[in-house]
């Protein structure tokens, strides 16, 4: 069974359950395509590294989910959070919970990078159904409309996170709309 990203759940509101996610390691490629395909393109970069192009030739085990963002540049001082703007796209398979970024080995195509993504409190709604942009958006939009009645506060961009590989039948897929949270602060 493919291991998936740990998280623990703090609570579950109206339309989402709120999570708190560890630290943990990404290997992620940007890639300039349409939504749709936007996964596939980066698919290829993304399994070659986890089947060993990289420099111990290593084949790593392959986790669930692999997320998908709009890209977005953000300062190099501040947490990259996975999220989307215009045309590029960040797709990441998560790594291991066993592996730190120290410990992975490195990539060999430059197409491929390793990021530590720091532990994170995130909201999330699961469904299941195809990956299109209209699924995605629609589950995105009603994610933030819950998270804003809750009273939290949303940060970043929401992300795209897929469990199941391309053969599952649509009707059976395990897809979820993720985004960054903080809790409010009364003063």
């Amino acid at each position: 069974m493919t291991e998936q990203q740990p998280y623990d759940v703090v609570r579950v509101e109206v339309g989402f359950e709120l999570r708190q996610y560890p630290e943990h390691v990404v290997a992620e490629t940007e890639v300039s395509a349409d939504f749709a395909d936007a996964g596939n393109r980066a698919f290829r970069y993304l399994f070659g590294y986890i089947s060993g192009e990289n420099t111990t030739r290593r084949s790593i085990d392959m986790t669930s989910p692999v997320v998908q963002a709009v890209s977005q540049r953000v300062a190099m001082t501040a947490p990259v959070i996975q999220t989307a703007s215009g045309g590029s796209f960040t797709v990441a398979f998560v790594l291991p919970s066993s592996l730190e970024e120290a410990s992975a080995p490195l990539p060999s195509r430059s197409q491929v990078s390793l990021r530590t993504v720091p532990a994170r409190l995130a909201a999330a709604v699961r469904f299941s159904g195809r990956w299109s942009k209209s699924a995605y958006e629609k589950h995105r939009s009603e994610l933030l409309s819950a998270v804003k009645r809750s009273g939290l506060t949303v940060v970043g961009e929401p992300w795209f996170a897929r469990f199941d590989p391309p053969l599952t039948p649509w009707f059976l897929r395990h897809n979820e709309v993720v985004v960054e949270v903080a809790e409010s602060v009364i003063d």
